[in-house]
């Protein structure tokens, strides 16, 4: 009876050791955040999510960022009734958040120490990444008052306009980086998950 019970507890882990190896099963990678993978900046997107000087109407004054998280785009307002409009990628369902902020760092070619918490979700993370071409924060980053969430550049420019990142907004490397040189820190920045009519 012993040995039989043994086989059975050898065949219920070697099951359990299968099941957790197939790629079913397995935990995939965030497919937001890839380390050590190079932009691909011959991706085209999606006309709706290129920059483009667009009319908008807000009372915020010039300089202020407003980011509309359901429709994807960041709108820098420039005053006069318009905005320059960028295609961003957003939190993912459950990451998702609204609030008003400002600008309190800026960083080029920024460092990553993903907080404890996305460790935790994601623990084949490094804990640490020098900033470069193969970072997920991408060319450069603006740090969202003392929270862990930045606007920032990402190697992945084929998720801009859809919902993958942990929290933070990404926008293609070239729209980061304007966008980095127009705003300074202090910028208040109004983040919305719903449009206001």
């Amino acid at each position: 009876m012993t040995k039989f019970r043994h086989l059975i507890w050898t065949l219920a882990a070697a099951a359990g050791l299968l099941l957790a190896a197939s790629p079913g099963f397995a935990q995939k990678p965030d497919v937001g955040d890839e380390p050590g993978l190079i932009a691909d900046d011959n991706v085209e997107l999606d006309p709706q999510f290129r920059r483009t000087a667009v009319l908008y109407r807000t009372s915020e004054p010039p300089g202020t960022i407003i980011i509309s998280t359901k429709d994807r785009h960041l709108y820098l307002v420039q005053g006069g009734g318009r905005a320059l409009r960028d295609g961003i990628g957003v939190g993912r369902e459950g990451f998702q958040w609204q609030g008003l902020l400002n600008v309190t760092r800026k960083a080029e070619w920024p460092d990553w120490t993903p907080p404890p918490e996305m460790i935790v979700r994601q623990p084949y993370l490094p804990r640490f990444m020098a900033g470069g071409p193969g970072n997920p924060l991408g060319a450069r980053a603006m740090y969202l008052g003392t929270t862990v969430y930045r606007i920032h550049g990402t190697n992945r420019p084929d998720t801009i306009g859809t919902a993958v990142s942990s929290g933070c907004f990404r926008l293609v490397n070239a729209d980061v980086a304007d966008l980095y040189e127009r705003v300074p820190v202090g910028t208040k920045v109004i983040v919305r998950q719903k449009p206001q009519l």
